[in-house]
């Protein structure tokens, strides 16, 4: 039995103040630095350690509906550079999501490397600390890449745990497991983490600012 309606047309009415509705998302609205992070990336003679710094912006967007569905969310825009190397080390955009008929939380992204995932979790709406997940054989929550990808650096799941911190900032730890070419039998853990501080509030979405959606 689908756990859907029959009904796939029917659109719910929102509130178009998206920063009212974000639910666990909520406290990451705005634009963030972090200078403490850490990459373990995968190299021919072994993993290696790479420190590095971020910006994060994640700015409000009006509300989203897929028929009877309803979404909150967050645009989001990554640029990451090793210390002191203006040439970007890491670009990433897509989207945070919150469901609220479902607590359901949702990340979207997109990295020019050719790849994409979309990972989820079902949330409590004011969580302090959550785990998505993305895995390659899902036909929802899922990950494609380009053709070297697969063939050197197969993705088969990705992880993100955000924790919420009291005192304003907030944390993210990634696990993105590889099968590398020749090394298929022992899965390679590329882990990333780093602590964020605000340093600016988000722009408003556009219905709240005026500008035309």
């Amino acid at each position: 039995m689908s756990e859907f309606s029959s009904d796939i047309y029917t659109e719910p009415s929102a509130d178009v103040n998206t920063l009212n509705n974000l639910g666990p998302l909520a406290p990451m609205a705005g634009i963030w630095k972090g200078e403490r992070g850490l990459d373990v990336k995968p190299k021919a003679d072994g993993p290696r350690k790479q420190a590095y710094v971020e910006r994060i912006e994640l700015h409000p967007i009006d509300p989203v509906t897929n028929g009877p569905q309803l979404f909150y969310g967050l645009r989001y825009l990554i640029i990451v550079n090793k210390p002191d190397n203006v040439k970007t080390y890491h670009e990433q955009v897509g989207y945070w999501l919150w469901e609220p008929a479902t607590n359901t939380v949702i990340q979207t992204l997109g990295i020019p490397r050719g790849q994409i995932a979309m990972a989820s979790a079902v949330v409590a709406a004011d969580a302090k600390q959550f785990e998505l997940v993305a895995r390659l054989e899902s036909d929802t929550y899922g990950i494609r890449s380009n053709p070297f990808l697969e063939y050197g650096f197969k993705t088969v799941e990705y992880r993100i745990k955000v924790t919420i911190n009291d005192d304003g900032t907030w944390g993210y730890e990634e696990d993105t497991v590889m099968l590398i070419r020749g090394q298929e039998d022992v899965p390679f853990h590329h882990t990333d983490r780093n602590l964020l501080h605000k340093v600016a509030e988000p722009l408003p979405n556009p219905l709240i600012s005026g500008v035309p959606a």
